[in-house]
């Protein structure tokens, strides 16, 4: 099993994205778990933009409820979530 995953520059919403099952909020919770290992590393929430935003990029956005913005893994620690 290849355990690779090759960001898609232009993805785009559709059918795919509306069967996602969004809360109230519009937020659907994620966890990121480690690829060797299988530890769980945490619990966050997506919003649409942040799940089009990780495929986009190959690494983990959230949305921050705390701070009502999408928050890329790592912009402030270096510490990125790359997808696997």
């Amino acid at each position: 099993m290849k355990n690779s995953f090759s960001p898609v520059d232009s993805l785009e919403p559709g059918a795919w994205l509306d069967a996602v099952t969004w809360n109230e909020q519009g937020l659907v919770p994620v966890i990121a778990q480690e690829v060797g290992s299988k530890d769980i590393l945490m619990m966050a929430w997506m919003n649409r933009d942040a799940l089009l935003a990780t495929l986009r990029l190959g690494e983990a956005v959230y949305w921050t409820r705390s701070r009502q913005k999408l928050w890329h893994k790592g912009e402030e620690s270096g510490h990125t979530q790359k997808v696997k």
